[in-house]
């Protein structure tokens, strides 16, 4: 850690007040008690400090893994173990579900798989982040309005909510609303602690007036209890660790995501293999207090870097008054009323609910379809389904990328060595006697055959007798991929074509030359300029090599 700074230790307890609240809130969307909420929260920080390098990172419990935490919890039901009905199961799993996350994190960094991050895509994580929110918002309408729990589905949550609309409870809607309207505003004042100032508030009505009376439901009892050994049966051991990978993968995403932004901001250095280490300890250390999943969520990290972090210590204080919270003031947290939660929960997510970023790849035409997918599988099939079905989409689209790639031909440029693509530049033009044909795509076994085929028909109509194949999005080349390009010469040449490879890498012509193709080996040239020039005969044109990868 970096030296000592005073400042990191009132931010730390500023960030304590935001810790708290969210705490509770997602606690309830888990469907356990608030103290474990807490002891995860404490756990975390403490632990995430001792290994992590993030200054800003702030490990908690967070929307996501709460969200994918219940829906775990509920799907292990059908299972008969009465996991929605028996506290002690149900603490169980949670307790096996959070160790279970921690244990992978830590395989995954002791293989250094940090780079796996890297599949689920940008747009999924927009499209689920958005889903994500909207779900958890719509499920705190219930605790926000005072209307009875609703379950299922969020388009049946809807309708249970519709359907008792009547029945809102008009004191809870005001606090509620009121709670959410004053936290909006003070985003505008980003140095007060916002969430801090509302509960602090809402502590006040529970103390100034006896709410239970006009039907406003209260936190209740906030306790840190002593660990227990408490496992569930280890023949559901293999189900919990299924339902676990989905937790820890998307606790990473969510994580790495808030830490990398946060450090490329400040030019600070991060290696995802040792957050990967981190967020490991961190998650044990919270199974050992029996709390819950912990990742580095996006609002506390945000909150702690707007508050003027300096290193980790902020953190480390953050952890410590939490404790403080939790061990003195246990009856005025169980004092807050239920609707200011509820309110701390929908403003910390409101920022997710912005379409801009599903709106930037509409009119990019990019990745727009796996963005709106991932959002809409969330919200029609459940967090847990929704989110692996949008990451097996996004996986689905590579493939689909990878196996249909375009191709282009090339011309010139006027005199000069540089060859575009025709389609596109209507200002080149092409050589006599010569096509040259470039894979918008690495060629491999799911590829080469289609599109090695679908130019060896545009050679055979051209009628020119040479046909350069430029391989520049080709670094490699693995056996299908060797076997059809064999095969796509030899073709040719039966027509009087001969075939010359431009651009070709080091390891293209290694792999050709020991699989026997020592003539398209020796043949091959690093740039189309050069391969152009074998057609036009010496001292007819002269290119530099610019073009050479």
């Amino acid at each position: 850690m970096k030296r000592f700074n005073p400042r990191d230790v009132v931010t730390g307890v500023a960030i304590a007040g935001l810790m708290l609240p969210e705490g509770v809130a997602y606690a309830g969307i888990a469907g356990l008690p608030a103290g474990r909420a807490l002891a995860a929260a404490i756990a975390g920080a403490l632990a995430y400090v001792l290994v992590g390098r993030s200054r800003f990172a702030v490990v908690s419990p967070t929307s996501s893994s709460a969200a994918i935490l219940a829906a775990s919890i509920a799907g292990l039901t059908t299972s008969g173990l009465g996991a929605a009905t028996d506290p002690a199961m149900k603490a169980a799993l949670a307790t096996a579900l959070v160790a279970l996350v921690g244990v992978i994190f830590l395989g995954l960094a002791l293989f250094r798989l940090g780079s796996l991050s890297g599949f689920i895509s940008r747009p999924v994580l927009r499209g689920f982040a958005f889903g994500l929110a909207l779900t958890i918002i719509i499920r705190q309408l219930p605790s926000l309005l005072g209307l009875p729990a609703v379950s299922g589905p969020v388009w049946r949550a809807l309708g249970q909510m519709a359907a008792e609309a009547g029945s809102i409870n008009l004191p809870s809607a005001l606090i509620g609303l009121g709670a959410l309207a004053a936290l909006l505003a003070l985003r505008r004042a980003p140095q007060w602690p916002g969430a801090l100032i509302v509960i602090l508030a809402g502590i006040g009505l529970g103390l100034a007036f006896s709410l239970t009376r006009w039907g406003v439901a209260l936190a209740g009892p906030v306790a840190l209890t002593m660990p227990s050994l408490a496992l569930p049966p280890l023949a559901l051991v293999p189900r919990l660790a299924q339902l676990a990978a989905p937790i820890a993968l998307i606790l990473f995403a969510e994580s790495w995501g808030t830490m990398r932004s946060l450090a490329l901001r400040h030019g600070d250095p991060l290696s995802a293999n040792r957050e990967l280490g981190a967020l490991g300890v961190a998650n044990l250390a919270a199974a050992l207090a029996q709390g819950m999943p912990v990742g580095a969520g996006f609002s506390a990290g945000s909150a702690n870097e707007a508050a003027g972090a300096s290193g980790r210590m902020a953190a480390f204080s953050a952890g410590l008054a939490l404790l403080a919270l939790a061990l003195f003031a246990g009856p005025l947290i169980a004092r807050i009323p239920e609707p200011v939660l509820a309110g701390v929960v929908v403003a910390a997510l409101t920022h997710a609910l912005s379409p801009a970023p599903i709106v930037r790849l509409f009119r990019m035409r990019r990745d727009h379809w796996i963005a709106l997918a991932a959002a809409l599988g969330v919200l029609g099939l459940g967090v847990l389904n929704g989110m692996l079905a949008a990451i097996a989409l996004s996986i689905a689209h590579l493939l689909y990328d990878l196996a249909h790639p375009s191709f282009s031909q090339l011309g010139r440029v006027g005199d000069s060595h540089d060859f575009v693509d025709i389609a596109r530049h209507p200002e080149a033009h092409p050589i006599a006697g010569v096509t040259i044909w470039r894979p918008n795509a690495p060629l491999i076994f799911a590829n080469a055959e289609t599109v090695l085929g679908s130019i060896a028909d545009k050679a055979r109509a051209a009628g020119a007798p040479m046909l350069v194949l430029s391989l520049e999005e080709s670094h490699d080349l693995d056996s299908t991929a060797i076997d059809a390009l064999d095969e796509f010469t030899t073709s040719l040449r039966a027509r009087g074509i001969r075939v010359i490879l431009a651009r070709a890498h080091d390891d293209v012509r290694e792999v050709l030359a020991a699989a026997g193709l020592h003539d398209l080996a020796t043949s091959a040239t690093f740039s189309v300029a050069d391969a152009a020039m074998q057609t036009a005969g010496p001292g007819r044109m002269r290119f530099c090599n610019d073009d050479a990868p």
